[in-house]
């Protein structure tokens, strides 16, 4: 372990005039959809940024300038690499050399949907061989409630170190939204907590140096329940919008035109729309964090627990939905073959993760389909039993059903409903055609 440096009352003061003058040393561990993006961010605002990644082609490739981040393009990318703004390394050892440090690795969930803390333990365990005094250190992966006081204190405190005099440690939930071309790193306000109210006003001064809006809470726990309470209120309002669905399928009901009407309305209320299931890292999985969280504490999260197993039925859903369409015209499933448009868990992005899509695909499969797809952005499905390559686009015409299961905006919708014998639409992807041999979700 390094030696610890020498603690003076100076110590929050020169750290401070680092982060303000933009000389600060910036560290950024875990270079993924969150990390990489933040990493730009700081190097465009003109510190020297050290990206740390334990995968070693994650951290070649930052290093030649080249993005795997869609939300970041190599041509953004490239010019702070080449200016020396950023860099990226395998070695946790550059610690020594740094002032802050977010932690942006993954926290997903185990089988029995307790919380994996693994990455960010081990990624501590990391950074404490090589702490000192004077740093910043800033959790950004989703957790429950305590786990920076609980988990992350305790594994960088060392004797004669105070948190908030001679170093800072903080929470800030990470918002990223991938795809989405209005609300990037830049411009989603930046909710930090931290251990101590010194610990808050650090954090807060080094996000506002390169993003637009800081709101400080206060404390950890405060910070660590904001992303918890916004995903499971998406999940919830998802769950019931999907209940919704399944009930008006059964009366015969289209969905998608209660929804628009009752958005019309101004006060009150406020759209949701049902889909083929919950896909990406957050919404399938933070909820459950804060219903682990709560059982410790004697509590039930009924709401959570109940609208994920709605969520979880709704692939479910679409395989009865396609069966029963090919019933109505005389053809079984078994030996059917049948195309998915779209395998990324959401529209114009190229990620797999929690996809409703591969649940869809093995239901479908194991009813004795002949399943293939298409997805611009997903090259090869090789994961839970599948491995199959991306189709043309032009090929679903030639299936006997066509699923519209993640409606990226490149798609010929026009031409597949002049050309599809039977189209499921789970996305309303196809609202404003009109065709007997549209099924809709």
């Amino acid at each position: 372990m390094a030696e610890t440096p020498i603690v003076t009352e100076l110590t929050a003061t020169a750290l401070a005039e680092k982060i303000r003058t933009r000389t600060a040393q910036v560290g950024v561990v875990g270079l993924g959809y969150v990390g990489l993006p933040l990493a730009v961010e700081f190097a465009k605002a003109g510190f020297q940024v050290t990206g740390i990644d334990i995968s070693e082609p994650k951290t070649r490739r930052v290093n030649a300038g080249d993005s795997y981040v869609g939300d970041i393009p190599s041509a953004t990318l490239a010019p702070l690499v080449e200016s020396g703004r950023l860099r990226a390394t395998t070695d946790f050892a550059a610690v020594r050399d740094l002032d802050t440090i977010n932690i942006c690795v993954p926290t997903p969930l185990r089988k029995t949907k307790d919380p994996d803390m693994s990455f960010i333990v081990s990624s501590c365990q990391e950074i404490a061989r090589y702490f000192h005094a004077g740093m910043l250190v800033i959790l950004e992966s989703t957790t429950y409630p305590g786990t920076t006081d609980e988990v992350v204190l305790p594994m960088l405190a060392r004797p004669g170190l105070e948190v908030g005099r001679d170093f800072f440690l903080c929470f800030s939930p990470e918002r990223v939204d991938p795809g989405n071309p209005q609300y990037q790193t830049a411009n989603i306000p930046k909710v930090v907590g931290g251990v101590t109210p010194a610990c808050t006003e650090m954090g807060r001064l080094f996000y506002a140096q390169a993003l637009e809006r800081v709101v400080p809470v206060s404390s950890t726990q405060v910070a660590e329940m904001v992303k918890l309470l916004e995903n499971t209120f998406r999940m919830i309002n998802i769950g019931l919008v999907n209940e919704i669905a399944m009930m008006c399928g059964r009366m015969g009901i289209n969905v998608w035109e209660v929804i628009d009407a009752a958005a019309t309305k101004p006060f009150g209320f406020m759209p949701f729309y049902p889909g083929p299931g919950l896909g990406g890292h957050c919404i399938p999985i933070d909820p459950f964090y804060l219903s682990w969280k709560t059982r410790q504490a004697g509590i039930e999260a009924r709401f959570i627990e109940l609208a994920g197993y709605i969520n979880g039925q709704m692939p479910q859903f679409v395989a009865d939905k396609v069966q029963n369409a090919l019933n109505d015209l005389g053809k079984p499933v078994k030996g059917t073959r049948i195309h998915i448009l779209g395998v990324a868990y959401k529209k114009d992005i190229d990620d797999l993760r929690e996809s409703p899509a591969l649940d869809v695909m093995l239901l479908l499969q194991r009813r004795g389909a002949v399943v293939s797809y298409s997805d611009p952005y997903v090259p090869r499905v090789a994961l839970d039993g599948l491995d199959l390559q991306s189709a043309p686009e032009e090929s679903a015409a030639a299936a006997d059903c066509v699923v519209i299961v993640t409606d990226h905006t490149c798609f010929d919708y026009a031409a597949l409903v002049e050309r599809a014998p039977l189209i499921v639409d789970t996305r309303n992807a196809l609202k404003g055609f009109r065709s007997e041999r549209i099924v809709c979700l």
